[in-house]
């Protein structure tokens, strides 16, 4: 029976129930962090072979020494190795250090300090607007927080973001200078963005001739699932439409090998590249060359290898996704308290909880000591207007420490609904 079927006696009893669990739950002492998306020990290990990958005398590469200075782009063979990645063509990426988080700050940094490609900086701007595909990845709202952008929330549908409503703002407004993008079992929501999405977002037409999109496949090999979708491919997508200089797009290791010490790549038109460099000169000589060759060697310079250590991933972390799912499907989808998609790949499972919820919850489970990913997170300003999106996390902890965290996790997500059915 779903809980607002329940008469007050039934409720009332119902959360008395639940309140007594919670207690025995807080005498336990647990001490669990689910806060972020990180790679397991055991996935760490699954890589252990990178730090023997090469010798000094493999540092000579296509390109020369990779033990000195030069190649600010990147080494060839990293280029070859991680282009079917993005889909792209070599010379259309650049090759970073180990996180891509640091090349979107450092594009919109670039942006606001010089201007893209010949245009006003943004620092000079009135005003500089991003749309914010919500629920969304908290660091890339962080970033243009950071630098002062009006952020709009876009809503997601189930095949990506509202695309009638980003044409009209991209349109209309030339302060609207990029938008965020997670386009493969999106953060937090799994969403894979339909060959339609894909196709508009590249045939955008912009009223800034400086608008962005920025493309962040942080998840477009993480897969959970058999003949996985694979999305058309956004830069060859803008080509065919005219626009070849609106995408940049992004990926990592950091999941894949090490999280620590990944390799970072961006791919963006060959002007884009140009004109980046000029910032990237003065940032740094070269990334780390060896690290390149480290991942070059360790996967025999085959994307294919890539692809069969990813089915590793997949091995030891699935078991804990379905975790996560099994035990939302057991113990709220009877009582109709919350919803939540099936990710057929990512990091993430999105709970949206009844409305006025979800710091509830959060703060449930907290004082129980299991933490989460603060309610709020997923929004720019880490403003949730509903209260109801939970990042949840599943990846970190072993099977049955999340086994532990999951009880409690829809134990506090029934007394929050409870409570709030009893306050109405």
């Amino acid at each position: 029976m779903e809980l607002t079927a329940l008469d007050k006696a039934q409720l009332n009893a119902f959360y008395e129930e639940c309140k007594a669990a919670y207690a025995a739950y807080q005498a336990q002492g647990l001490k669990l962090d689910m806060s972020r998306g990180k790679p397991a020990p055991a996935q760490l290990d699954l890589s252990a072979g990178l730090l023997d990958a090469v010798t000094s005398e493999e540092m000579l590469g296509e390109a020369g020494d990779y033990r000195n200075y030069g190649l600010l782009d990147g080494i060839p063979e990293a280029k070859k190795l991680f282009a079917p990645m993005l889909g792209v063509e070599e010379d259309e990426m650049f090759i970073f250090g180990n996180a891509s988080l640091q090349a979107m700050y450092l594009t919109i940094s670039y942006a606001y300090s010089h201007g893209l490609m010949g245009n006003t900086p943004w620092n000079k701007l009135e005003k500089v607007k991003f749309l914010c595909p919500v629920p969304g990845y908290d660091r890339h709202f962080k970033i243009t927080e950071f630098f002062g952008a009006e952020m709009i929330n876009i809503p997601m549908n189930e095949d990506g973001p509202d695309m009638d409503l980003v044409e009209r703002l991209v349109a209309e407004d030339a302060a609207v200078k990029g938008i965020w993008c997670v386009p493969q079992y999106a953060n937090p929501t799994g969403i894979s963005y339909s060959d339609e999405v894909v196709r508009r977002m590249a045939a955008l037409k912009p009223a800034a001739p400086d608008f962005r999109v920025f493309w962040d496949n942080a998840y477009c090999i993480h897969h959970l699932c058999d003949n996985p979708k694979t999305i058309l491919p956004i830069l060859a997508e803008a080509k065919k439409a005219g626009n070849a200089d609106m995408v940049y797009l992004f990926a990592s290791t950091a999941k894949v090998t090490f999280a620590g010490a990944g390799v970072a790549v961006m791919a963006a038109s060959k002007a884009n590249l140009a004109d980046l460099s000029k910032a990237l000169n003065v940032f740094t000589i070269s990334f780390d060359k060896m690290n390149q060759m480290r991942h070059v060697k360790y996967f025999g310079g085959k994307f294919e290898n890539v692809l069969a250590h990813m089915e590793k991933h997949r091995a030891l972390i699935q078991p804990k996704f379905e975790v996560v799912l099994n035990t939302l499907d057991k113990e709220l989808k009877p009582l109709g308290i919350g919803n939540w998609v099936t990710p057929q790949g990512g990091y993430f499972v999105s709970f949206d909880a009844p409305q006025g919820c979800a710091k509830r919850i959060v703060q449930l489970c907290k004082e129980a000591g299991v933490v989460l990913t603060g309610a709020g997170a997923t929004f720019p300003y880490g403003v949730d207007p509903e209260d109801r999106n939970i990042r949840i996390a599943p990846t970190y902890p072993e099977v049955d420490e999340l086994q532990t965290a999951m009880d409690l996790f829809v134990l506090c997500a029934k007394m929050a609904a409870a409570e709030k059915l009893l306050a109405e």
